[in-house]
């Protein structure tokens, strides 16, 4: 039995397609690079005078940096928090913060919000934890009295919580809640944040001393923007 002129055109038409429908595919899945924010966050601000100790010298030391302003000889500025307002990326379900030397380690930390908070020492004496909200709410106040136990608690708003220690009054740490896409500078200052869709960004600025007003980026499909910040009083 033949092939109708129909059938026919038809099976040619399909022949002809065939080969191109792989790369058609890859085509219509393929993804555009995602682009990056990057920068280095600086300030002309010279860091504070020692902490002088009070209590527990012979672990803490006769004096300690204070590191509200954690700065280099170039203005380079550490623990600086920057966040793209309304990216929503799941931060860390838990983050751990240690006593050592009557500092907490890291000084500011990033965890998402209903996750947890693990607590522990590596000091041979008393410490305590207390978190507290901006508001001054206290979300829990527990002490750590030997080194090397563990202790976890919940966080379970976003905003900043500030952590002290009642025994070690100059002890201050920072954890920053949030469930947006965020990163936080190092010793270097330098920052980078990727992964992002081609669009118009508000950038916000945190640091526990200096401030900074937010910034808009224009962040462009598989390329880098660059954005360095200068914080001030």
């Amino acid at each position: 039995m033949g092939i109708s002129r129909t059938g026919l055109i038809a099976a040619v038409a399909l022949a002809l397609l065939w080969p191109l429908s792989p790369s058609r595919a890859i085509a219509d899945g393929a993804t555009r690079a995602a682009g990056i924010i990057s920068g280095v966050a600086t300030t002309k601000e010279a860091g504070p005078r020692p902490i002088r100790v009070t209590i527990d010298p012979q672990v803490c030391g006769q004096s300690l940096p204070d590191e509200s302003i954690l700065v280099d000889a170039d203005g380079h500025l550490a623990n600086v928090v920057l966040t793209i307002a309304g990216v929503k990326t799941p931060a860390p379900a838990e983050t751990f913060v240690s006593n050592e030397k009557c500092a907490f380690v890291p000084r500011v930390s990033i965890m998402r919000p209903g996750g947890a908070l693990k607590m522990s020492s590596k000091d041979p004496m008393l410490h305590t934890m207390h978190a507290a909200a901006a508001d001054g709410r206290a979300f829990f106040n527990i002490s750590i009295p030997i080194p090397n136990v563990t202790l976890s608690r919940s966080i379970d708003k976003a905003g900043v919580v500030t952590l002290s220690c009642s025994t070690h009054t100059w002890m201050r740490g920072y954890l920053v809640v949030t469930d947006e896409r965020t990163s936080v500078t190092g010793p270097d200052g330098k920052f980078q944040i990727d992964g992002l869709p081609a669009g118009t960004y508000d950038l916000r600025i945190w640091h526990e001393t200096l401030k900074a007003a937010p910034m808009k980026v224009v962040v462009k499909d598989g390329e880098t923007t660059t954005a360095n910040v200068t914080l001030g009083r």
